[in-house]
């Protein structure tokens, strides 16, 4: 095979070789900003040294390798390396592994007629300190520092203190920015991280779009009560109104066609022989309908405060985290099509991704974005038992390698 050649078995290589490095037999554990993390880049660096690309890290932690074309208007390719702890072998790492693959074959042709760069972002996942897409909102101008500032991990930790030991200085990440001058188009390959890819029968899609997010925190008060004194018709149970309050959100999520969880409950006090005097409950709400995300807030709102009187507590709303729908290029969405349908004999599905990916600070940021899924088996991501297949996966980086040449050709005009 010539050094020109695209080589998508050497993709798995590579992915097999990075999860024997950083994972354990609980799956892997590449968090951000941990010595497993650092671990992980090392071993890329020695990859990407293999190639005649410059390598800097910017002010947000982001890993840059570019390769410089005839043109300095730049194809970005994108992913990141970071890991939820536990976490699964391709996610995040496939998207930046294939396109290690796809660098090196425009590499291995001679000067591109666009420049390529390969961007590795820093803390996509959020699983240290609950702040996801880090690097790439530094980018993209949207990190808040203030609120930023105050985030610790569980231990206490502070992020500013975390970052800096792997040279980020929270007060000048955002310079960053800098590194997309002169991005003429962004794209990202990632395990689907759902069922659908795999309920069609298809390898690959091309991604339309992101979810908007809503993400809020209800606490339902009500009285602490012994568990065996309290007759049941007195009771202002915190938790009954929070469970019901569950029950409605999946039924707002299927009446708008989104999707709705409650992730996380907490009662208070946490005993077994107690009414739960309070409950506090995560509410996350997606749609890639603007209007409709609105609509499921609106309805689970109104929801709870009608629960809340039936029942005889009171509910509190603080939001978390907020992220309209953003829709990708509609042109580059085509052209990702196509790349799909050449390499899988004329099969593709369009679809939104109901996951959040850097992908949409690039978009925010104004950067002509789309992203490819590959098919996750049974839907599992996040998880050790996270796989695809590796047939798949082989499908996935030609599709990513003929999109990247179809956005040069498309930058080059």
């Amino acid at each position: 095979m010539s050094a020109s050649s695209l080589n998508p078995q050497r993709t798995i290589a590579d992915l097999r070789e990075l999860a024997a490095l950083t994972s354990d037999e609980r799956g892997a554990q590449r968090v951000a900003w941990t010595p497993t993390w650092a671990k992980a880049r090392d071993w890329y660096r020695r990859k990407l040294a293999e190639l005649p690309v410059t390598v800097e890290q910017d002010e947000a932690g982001n890993l840059w390798a570019t390769l410089p074309g005839a043109s300095p208007r730049a194809l970005i390719i994108g992913s990141h390396l970071d890991s939820v702890p536990n976490g699964g072998w391709l996610d995040g790492c496939l998207g930046v592994l294939a396109g290690l693959e796809v660098l090196r074959r425009i590499a291995g042709q001679g000067a591109p007629p666009v420049t390529v760069r390969l961007v590795d972002w820093a803390d996509e996942e959020g699983a240290r300190f609950g702040r996801s897409l880090f690097g790439s909102s530094a980018v993209a101008g949207r990190l808040n520092l203030e609120w930023v500032s105050r985030l610790t991990d569980t231990d206490g930790a502070r992020l500013p203190d975390a970052v800096k030991a792997y040279g980020v200085d929270l007060m000048t990440a955002e310079q960053a920015h800098r590194q997309i001058a002169d991005a003429g188009a962004y794209l990202e390959m990632h395990v689907e991280q759902g069922p659908v890819l795999e309920s069609l029968g298809l390898p690959l899609g091309a991604v339309i779009g992101c979810y908007g997010i809503e993400r809020h925190q209800l606490t339902f008060s009500g009285m602490a009560a012994h568990a065996g004194g309290f007759p049941m018709h007195l009771r202002r149970d915190a938790f009954l109104a929070a469970a019901r309050f569950a029950l409605e959100v999946r039924e707002i999520a299927k009446r708008h066609g989104g999707v709705g969880t409650n992730g996380r409950v907490r009662n208070t006090p946490d005993i077994p022989t107690a009414v739960a005097g309070e409950c506090a409950l995560t509410l996350d709400m997606r749609h890639i309908d603007a209007t409709r995300l609105q609509a499921m807030v609106d309805d689970a709102c109104a929801a709870s405060t009608r629960i809340a009187g039936e029942e005889g507590v009171d509910v509190t709303w603080r939001t978390i985290y907020q992220s309209p729908p953003q829709l990708f290029h509609p042109h580059l969405v085509d052209l990702c099509d196509k790349a799909i349908c050449e390499v899988n004999a004329g099969a593709s599905h369009r679809m939104p991704s109901g996951p959040g990916h850097d992908a949409i600070e690039m978009a925010w940021a104004g950067v002509p974005t789309v992203m490819l899924f590959v098919q996750s088996l049974r839907g599992l991501s996040h998880n050790k038992d996270e796989d695809t297949r590796a047939e798949h996966i082989e499908l996935s980086v030609r599709a990513l390698d003929r999109l990247a040449d179809k956005v040069m050709a498309w930058l080059a005009t």
